[in-house]
């Protein structure tokens, strides 16, 4: 009868430890890796800046920076940023960090063993087992056991916990995960400095033409000018049309000091992207309105998934996270624990390595199970199920921006290449118009109103067709990035 209530008892015990070991269930997201066959479909009729379609596989990320950025000032600059970037520096290092985790969780799931030397004193109550024997025994014949005997000993302790759950092996391919994201973040921010670095100086190279466009539209009205003084002299125009031309001047004049002051500050921000303090920076501004990217293809947008940085970072935290929610859920299993110990333990130090005397050891296996703080694990399983769904909504959506990213900059440079060469049209008809302006205007045919119209609309048409031009660079600029280059 008592061994039947003994096994009842066990039984039910353990239905209950099964039962208190349930995990509650969760929702998990798959995430959907689906993109479109092909980039923006108006774009399909038309032709990439290359002539090539946009359905083709070739893949301007493919080419390496280098080879991408043909301008030695250019390529000089993203070296050194590289390599002095600060922020690109404390990315490497947070790589250092995930590396250590890793390391960190590899040695969890193995056996630990200390290895200590110790001593101490004990003093037993005399109506205890230990306090008996000493009362009774002698150390030497005629010598009793003292009250208080010293002890001396050393060995080794081992403390494994079985991973029969895999929780540990989990937690050290999560870290993994997590390490392989810290790389590919370093990646993304390595593309990201190389297209920053890039735009900027084409930028600087934009401003620096903008500043000559503005010294020979000075020169050219100075000279009208000159001659509006002549006419005035000869009583063909009044006060009023010098008074124009003189505010027309120091309208251009005042302006270099706007554009001056933009380069100044561009400067500063290329030599802080590189890790530098404040210098002139070395460039070629004669080439900028002839420089090209011939090699321009967008692939497909599969190809993103292989060639974006962020995109594959977002992946390996998604890994992560649903390992995060398996190592969570074995929180509610029963953990098996072995411990034990070898060495050698004795009241006198002469005596400590004598075997078997003064050797003992321990060997005992445990099965512990939460029991209080099953709300916190509920709480920890239930939020690594959110984190998972959080990564899974974060992967489709650096999917769905990059292939936005790179269907913008397709269109754009496609638009901004049309409106550049009817630009150059403009500029052409307008710095004709100038000629013909100042022509009329000394045959008393044109008044100076139309000459000073007429200057101004060459200005600003010239500045427009700079602008484009930096807009259509950094397009590419931008493009090469969104298509995972760099």
């Amino acid at each position: 009868m008592f061994k039947k209530i003994t096994y009842y008892s066990i039984g039910a015990a353990c239905l209950s430890l099964l039962i208190w070991a349930c995990a509650p269930k969760v929702t998990q997201k798959t995430a959907s890796k689906n993109a479109p066959a092909n980039y923006n479909s108006l774009l399909d009729t038309a032709k990439s800046a290359n002539g090539s379609s946009s359905a083709d596989t070739t893949n301007t990320a493919d080419i390496e920076w280098k080879k991408y950025f043909t301008d030695p000032d250019l390529v000089a600059l993203i070296d050194t940023a590289l390599a002095n970037n600060q922020e690109y520096n404390i990315m490497l290092y947070e790589i250092n960090v995930a590396q250590a985790e890793v390391r960190g969780r590899k040695g969890i799931f193995l056996p630990k063993v200390d290895v200590g030397v110790g001593a101490g004193a004990e003093k037993a109550g005399r109506y205890t087992r230990n306090g008996a024997v000493d009362n009774s025994l002698e150390i030497e014949p005629g010598k009793p056991i003292p009250e208080v005997l010293p002890n001396y000993g050393f060995g080794a302790n081992l403390s494994w916990e079985v991973d029969i759950w895999r929780k540990l092996r989990n937690a050290k391919q999560a870290a993994v995960h997590r390490y392989l994201a810290s790389v590919q973040g370093r990646n993304f921010m390595r593309t990201s400095i190389i297209a920053e670095i890039a735009s900027t100086y084409y930028e600087l190279l934009a401003l620096d033409n903008q500043l000559n466009i503005l010294k020979q539209n000075i020169s050219i009205q100075n000279n009208a000018l000159k001659t509006v003084k002549m006419e005035k002299t000869a009583a063909k125009v009044t006060e009023l049309a010098v008074r124009r031309f003189e505010a027309q001047v120091y309208h251009t004049q005042s302006m270099q000091f706007v554009i001056l002051q933009k380069i100044i500050e561009t400067e500063n921000k290329l030599n802080f992207l590189i890790g530098s303090y404040p210098k002139p920076i070395k460039r070629n501004s004669d080439t900028f309105i002839t420089i090209t990217h011939d090699s321009i293809y967008a692939g497909v947008p599969s190809q993103l998934l292989q060639n974006r940085w962020d995109i594959q970072q977002a992946e390996s935290k998604l890994e992560a996270s649903k390992l995060d929610i398996k190592v969570a859920k074995a929180n509610f299993y029963p953990t098996f624990r072995i411990t034990g110990g070898i060495g050698y333990e004795a009241f006198n130090p002469k005596l400590i390595i004598s075997s078997p005397e003064s050797m003992l050891f321990s060997l005992a296996g445990t099965l512990v199970m939460p029991l209080i703080n099953r709300n916190e694990i509920q709480a920890m399983y239930l939020g690594a199920s959110a984190k998972q769904i959080q990564a899974a909504y974060n992967y489709e959506r650096s999917i769905l921006n990059a292939y936005v990213e790179v269907s913008n900059q397709l269109a754009k440079i496609n638009n901004l290449g049309n409106s550049f060469k009817l630009q150059k049209l403009q500029v052409e008809a307008l710095n004709e118009s100038v000629t013909i302006a100042g022509n009329l205007f000394l045959s008393a045919r044109a008044d100076y109103m139309e000459v000073l119209l007429t200057q101004r609309d060459a200005l600003e048409s010239k500045m427009e067709l700079i602008e484009t031009k930096k807009e259509q660079l950094k397009a590419t600029v931008l493009l090469y990035k969104a298509l995972g280059g760099g």
